[in-house]
């Protein structure tokens, strides 16, 4: 009997312990079920309240005004558009769709992002005018860093997308006709370029300052271009120190490099005189002879020599005047440069792709932008020589 009821009490105590077991095991399974639950509802709850809080707009961005750019600007008649933005309104709508996808944003809950249209008329009236980020920033209705981002992703997004279509390499069949262009304009045979440089004020620099103190008297980079018969810059290259001679300039060019490779297409040829002469671009004087690139006489010159020279000059002046309308439609290269040297170069390369845009779509260029003759268009630059004496004073 003591043996059946020790069994039977030890049959009941494992039946109460799985008992307890299940109760137990069920017990962590409610409450688990609750926690998450629990979890969840708040988590929806914490969702829900930051998703429908807003933020006070003031504490973001201060409140300013763009009535002008919302009332003003879209009353513009094209004469005016051209007037403040250089170009025509067909130009600029242009622009806005081949860099919208590179321009556009989205909008956050904190603030509400650029239009691309009003990120461009930002970045062409810095380059038309050369303003103070502050005046841009008053006039346009957003911040100074805005103002200066706008202008660096704009010159940048042109010089990437744009400047393969506005300024190609020229092939075969355009080296043709920009040829038969010049023969027919200016009546010299073969040329398809003239060459020359141009010095683009800036700031004095931080490092190496010296070297790009220029001849005239004030701190540059140099803008060597290269454009055609029509004015038109195929080749451009810029930012070495304004000291520097344009001979020295043209060698460390890519220009040099790509026509060694047969950039000119040495094997096309065309008899002159009994000489087979291939494709060549003009210089001045301060260019270095090339079987590719021809410069004037000099010394005591034969009849001949100087018709050579009057020709040669007369259709090198294409050059001169491309620079004059560079310059005069985008005036930030006629003042001193507030940008580092990185940005500077940026900005003279969209420029002559804006100055190709805008030719070739044959918008209207008037003539009060140009200040100055195009041969006095690197003059020194405005109070440079007042500056540079009351540093020399205090």
């Amino acid at each position: 009997m003591l043996i059946r009821r020790r069994r039977r009490l030890r049959s009941l105590n494992k039946r109460t312990g799985r008992r307890q077991a299940h109760t137990l095991d069920m017990l962590r399974r409610r409450t688990a079920e609750e926690d998450d639950r629990y979890h969840a509802q708040r988590t929806a709850m914490i969702c829900e309240y930051y998703g429908t809080r807003r933020v006070p707009r003031f504490l973001w961005v201060n409140n300013r005004t763009s009535a002008w750019w919302e009332m003003v600007v879209p009353t513009y008649t094209n004469v005016q558009w051209i007037k403040d933005f250089r170009m025509s309104k067909c130009s600029f709508q242009l622009l806005c769709m081949r860099l919208e996808a590179t321009l556009g944003r989205r909008n956050t809950n904190y603030r509400e992002c650029v239009p691309v249209p009003k990120k461009i008329a930002i970045a062409l009236w810095k380059l038309a005018t050369n303003s103070e980020y502050r005046t841009i920033s008053h006039l346009f209705g957003v911040g100074r860093s805005t103002v200066c981002c706008c202008v660096q992703e704009f010159c940048s997004a042109v010089v990437t997308l744009l400047l393969p279509e506005f300024m190609p390499w020229p092939n075969s069949e355009k080296l043709e006709e920009m040829a038969l262009y010049f023969e027919g304009r200016w009546g010299v045979l073969q040329c398809v370029g003239a060459v020359d440089g141009s010095h683009i004020p800036i700031l004095r620099p931080e490092e190496y300052h010296n070297e790009y103190f220029n001849r005239k008297g004030w701190h540059s980079v140099i803008l060597q271009g290269v454009v055609d018969g029509k004015g038109l810059f195929w080749s451009v290259f810029v930012g070495l120190p304004g000291s520097m001679h344009d001979s020295r300039v043209f060698s460390l060019s890519s220009l040099v490099s790509c026509v060694d490779r047969g950039g000119l297409l040495p094997h096309v040829t065309k008899n002159i005189g009994g000489h087979d002469v291939g494709y060549y671009i003009l210089g001045d004087s301060a260019y270095p002879l090339q079987r590719w690139l021809m410069k004037p006489f000099q010394g005591r010159l034969t009849p001949q020599q100087h018709v050579y020279n009057r020709k040669t000059s007369r259709a090198r002046v294409v050059v001169e005047n491309a620079f004059g309308r560079l310059k005069g439609r985008w005036r930030c290269l006629m003042k001193r440069n507030d940008c580092n040297m990185d940005n500077i170069k940026i900005q003279v390369a969209a420029c002559c792709v804006l100055h190709n845009l805008c030719e070739r779509r044959g918008d209207e260029y008037r003539e009060e932008w140009t200040a100055l003759p195009a041969t006095q268009l690197d003059g020194p630059a405005p109070d440079i020589v007042e500056d540079r004496t009351i540093q020399v004073k205090y």
